[in-house]
Formats: C-alpha cells, sequence, structure tokens
C-alpha cells in the first residue's frame, strides 16, 4: 500500500453511522447493522490497498452507549479480525438517544455530560483492549437552530459551560472532543458561530473541530445563517476562483481547530430523511452535481497556509450518509470511496517514520 500511495498517514476510515443516519424510523428505509457495515468496509480493495479502519456511532442497533465490558471485547475482537482499528466514537448526545440539549436546564445538561462519558469510558475501554490507538470523541449542542436564536449570546454562553464540563470528563479518560460543524445544531450551524462557540470554551488541548466537507460547504452559502454567508444562495459554481476565495476564508478560520476530519462530497443542497433532517447532502466521489474537487480542496484543510501539510488529524474518515441501501449494499460503491481516500492520502499526507501523532 504505502508503495502505491506513497504515504501511510492519515489511517483511511469508514463511518459506520451511514447504516443508521435517516434509517430505521417510519417512512424510512431499515437501518443496515453493524456486521454488515464492517464486512463491506473489509471487502473494499483498490490496488491492493484496503480501509484501515472505522469510526463508531455509539447508539443502537450498532454500538450501545450503555455496551458491557465484554461486548467491547466481542467488538474489539470482531474489528480486529477483520484487519481493522476503531477511530474516533460518535457521542449519542441528542434527547431521542439518551441525552439532552447542551443549552438546556441543569438535568438537560447533566444528561448530556452522563452521554459524554459514558462515550470516553468506552473510548478508554477500546484503547486498553488494543483495537484504537487514535481518534476523538464526537459531540454537537443536541439542539435547534430557532431555539438557540432565541437568545444567540447566552445560549452560546450555555453551551459552552456545557462542553466545558465535558472537556473535564474528557480528560479524566485521556481522550479529546471534536465538536461537529453542521447547520442543524444551535450555535454551530454557521462558521462564525463556530468560531465563537470553541474561543468561549478555550480549550484548544482538549475541544477541537470535526470539519465534514459535505457540511461545511453549506457553511460557505450562509443555510440558517445569512448573515455569514460567504456566497450568495444563487452562486454559479463555473466560478471556481470566487468559490476557493471563500473556501480560503472558511478554512483558514477553522483550520486551526480542526483534529478530526472527514472527506466527502456534496452538490450545495439541503437534505434529511427520516429523523435526520436539514443538513448537508453526502454525495458518491463521482457525483455529476458534486460541487467539490475533493482531493484538491481537501487540501485546504489538511495544509497550512506555508501548503505543509499540518499533520493535525491521525486519520481521514469518509462520512456518506443517507444514501440509499441499494447504493450501500453494492461493493463498488466502497470501492470508489475508498480510491478517494487513497487519492486524498497520497496528495496531502505523509510518512511517519517515528510512530504516530494523537488526535
Amino acid at each position: 500500500m504505502q508503495a502505491m500511495t506513497g504515504n501511510t498517514f492519515p489511517k483511511l476510515h469508514n463511518a459506520m453511522w451511514p447504516g443508521l443516519v435517516g434509517k430505521g424510523s417510519p417512512g424510512a428505509e431499515p437501518a443496515i447493522d453493524l456486521d454488515t457495515m464492517l464486512k463491506l468496509t473489509a471487502k473494499a480493495s483498490v490496488e491492493g490497498a484496503r480501509f484501515e479502519g472505522v469510526d463508531l456511532f455509539l447508539s443502537v442497533p450498532h454500538t450501545s452507549i450503555d455496551a458491557t465490558d465484554d461486548d467491547l471485547a466481542r467488538l474489539a475482537e470482531k474489528v480486529s479480525e477483520l484487519g481493522l482499528a476503531v477511530g474516533s466514537l460518535v457521542a449519542p448526545v441528542w434527547p431521542p438517544a439518551g441525552g439532552a440539549s447542551a443549552m438546556g436546564g441543569a438535568h438537560d445538561r447533566s444528561r448530556f455530560i452522563t452521554q459524554v462519558r459514558k462515550a470516553c469510558q468506552i473510548g478508554q475501554k477500546l484503547r486498553r483492549l488494543g483495537v484504537r490507538k487514535y481518534g476523538v470523541v464526537r459531540i454537537d449542542s443536541a439542539c435547534g437552530v430557532a431555539e438557540w436564536a432565541a437568545d444567540p449570546v447566552g445560549n452560546t454562553q450555555k453551551i459552552a459551560d456545557t462542553f466545558r464540563e465535558a472537556c473535564k470528563v474528557a480528560r479524566d479518560h485521556g481522550e479529546r472532543l471534536a465538536a461537529e460543524g453542521e447547520i442543524c445544531w444551535g450555535g454551530m450551524h454557521s462558521w462564525r458561530n463556530m468560531v465563537r462557540l470553541l474561543e468561549a470554551v478555550n480549550e484548544p488541548d482538549c475541544l477541537g473541530f470535526q470539519a465534514d466537507m459535505a457540511h461545511t460547504l453549506l457553511f460557505t452559502l450562509g443555510f440558517n445563517c445569512e448573515e455569514d454567508a460567504l456566497l450568495p444562495r444563487d452562486f454559479d459554481w463555473k466560478d471556481k476562483g470566487k468559490f476557493d476565495a471563500a473556501y480560503t476564508t472558511l478554512t483558514q478560520a477553522l483550520r486551526p481547530w480542526t483534529i478530526d476530519f472527514h472527506v466527502a462530497q456534496n452538490d450545495a443542497t439541503v437534505k434529511g430523511s427520516g429523523t435526520h433532517d436539514k443538513t448537508g447532502h453526502h454525495c458518491l466521489p463521482d457525483d455529476p452535481n458534486g460541487k467539490l474537487d475533493v482531493v484538491r480542496h481537501a487540501g485546504f484543510w489538511l495544509r497550512d497556509a506555508s501548503g505543509k501539510p499540518t499533520r493535525a488529524v491521525q486519520h481521514l474518515c469518509w462520512d456518506g450518509c443517507m444514501f440509499p441501501n441499494a447504493v450501500m449494499m453494492e461493493q463498488e460503491t466502497w470501492n470508489k470511496i475508498l480510491g478517494m481516500m487513497l487519492a486524498v492520502r497520497r496528495a496531502h499526507g505523509w510518512t511517519a517514520a517515528g510512530g504516530e501523532v494523537r488526535s
């Protein structure tokens, strides 16, 4: 693999939650079980290269946030037998999954912290089991934009206070947290609001940003926050120079905070299904409507202002939520995705001779 790609880092992971997000609820397609997602990932191959790991969603019917030690031992064995590692973990901080709003009252915020604590405990145990050597615990504000907008300053401060408490929990377990930038999360729904929140928390050693290429593209268009738009809603996507200028503004603001990264394609539309609504529309790598030059634009995140790889992330993850099950069950889907991941690493990765950089 090294000879083919030229780089061994960041490691290449596949997200398991596309088997769950937008699925399993009334009117939506059924969820795809974890074993199937793992096997599809392990079987993907491009000229002998393969995925090296997976990122997990800590929610049933995949991995329960209340998984026992025996459950985790079986999971670690299963993942290892497939030649994979575990990287980042998504903490189920939302009300339907047992959490609650990060800007709610004391009871809600306590429930939020409880879910973070359980996720960090799982992360710590998977490290001890030897299947997880890098990765973060992903969180968001677990509240909507409209309710946040009732008191932007006060609610951002409440979220920051909750996140700061979550950082204490993460440190106790040797973990770091990454806040997901997505237009559906209150206080995190625009690039400026995301930076404001990260600065309000002011825990850069523990809380960083998770940049998803599909979700962050919508930041440039000001969905849910027109005053922070960098491009007009009717933008002519043939104007590559103007888009690159906007994308530069976006990435320069958030790249210093970025510790977790999702390679993804987006067609600049908002989509949702099941219980997951109003979010970035992930596309397949070769979608003709995709607005990103994925490999080139990944470099806006993965290289610093001088053009050198930042080495801020230990692994890349492909995130492709809400694809039809028929598409996800095709092995060639994952081969195409792996090919794109390899191209990103070839262009912006590195070879580490002396071990790994923790992220």
